[in-house]
Formats: structure tokens, sequence, C-alpha cells
């Protein structure tokens, strides 16, 4: 278990490697073995939390990537929706935006590279780990228990987690519809 642990953290650590997958993954076999959920639940939060915070960091040493974005009137949009959102309630967009896609490491760059303050966005970047790895963990170790066949818990813990993605994603796409937003 202990080689296991420590190739979840690496995993949630590095912001492009299947975290989701990884989580769901070990969760589903903890809940085949009968051992702890915490332990798995605790690394992976921690990992998520360190790769937040590299990812601010690099964004706020300029990568550049913002201003080349923001040519783009669809992201240029969005970023202006993300400040005026962020000016209101500063922790909320960077919590949500960790269920899309991607989008904990794209929140962490874009705050870094906006230069939202450190506290605000450690704070919401723990509050949004959290919340992620907790519901994340759910989905796995629920679907571990209710199949006996690891192989068949684990895909259908991967099919629950596709199919909420798939409808918070038809909701948001809907909600923006009606708005009239050329969306990010």
């Amino acid at each position: 278990m202990d080689v296991a642990l420590l190739a979840l953290f690496v995993i949630a650590v590095v912001p492009l490697l299947p975290t989701e997958v990884a989580l769901i993954g070990m969760a589903a076999t903890v809940a085949q073995s009968d051992e702890s959920l915490l332990p798995v639940f605790t690394v992976a939060a921690i990992g998520c939390l360190v790769s937040d915070q590299l990812v601010y960091l690099a964004g706020a040493r300029g990568t550049g990537l913002v201003d080349r974005l923001r040519s783009r009137p669809s992201v240029a949009n969005g970023l202006h929706r993300l400040a005026e959102a962020s000016t209101r309630h500063p922790r909320a967009p960077l919590v949500l935006i960790r269920w899309l896609p991607g989008g904990g490491t794209i929140g962490a760059l874009v705050a870094g590279a906006l230069r939202w303050p450190f506290r605000h966005f450690f704070v919401a970047s723990a509050i949004g780990v959290t919340l992620w790895c907790a519901y994340i963990a759910t989905i796995g170790y629920v679907g571990g228990s209710l199949i006996d066949e690891p192989v068949f818990g684990l895909l259908a813990s991967l099919a629950v987690a596709v199919g909420l993605g798939s409808l918070i994603a038809l909701v948001d796409r809907l909600r923006q519809g009606r708005r009239g937003d050329l969306g990010v």
C-alpha cells in the first residue's frame, strides 16, 4: 500500500497526470480490501494542494500565457467574468473550477498570472481540493463496495464519474447558452 500511496501522491502533484482515475482506482481497491479510505484521501488531497501551489507560482512568475490568450474574444470575456466574480466572491470561482476537466490546473495558472492574493488562492485551493478529493474518493469507494470484482468496481466508479462530469458540463453549457455567453 505504501508504494501505491507514493504513486498516488506523484500523480496528484504532476498537473497533467490523471489524478481522478488514480484516486477512483485506489478508493475502489481500498473498499475491496476493507482498509481505511483516510490515507488515500489524505495523500491525494495533499498532492493536489502541492500541485496547485506550484502551478500558481508558475503563473505568477509570468508564463505570458494569459497575455497571449487575451487576444481571443472568448478568453478575454471569460477572464473579465472571472475577475468580476473574484471581486465579489474571491474564493468561489477557484473552488468551483476544480470540477471542470483540467480546472484545478487552469484555475491555479490563471490565479497566479492575474496575481490574485496568495492567501485567497491558498484557502480556495485547500477547500476545492478537499471537496473534490472527497467526492472522487467516495465515488471510487462506493463503486468498489457495491461490486465484488475489483475491475468492475473501478469501471462502475469511472462510469459514475464520467456521467456526473458530463451532466455538470451539460448544465453549464445550457446555462451559458441562455445567457448568450461565448464561453471560455
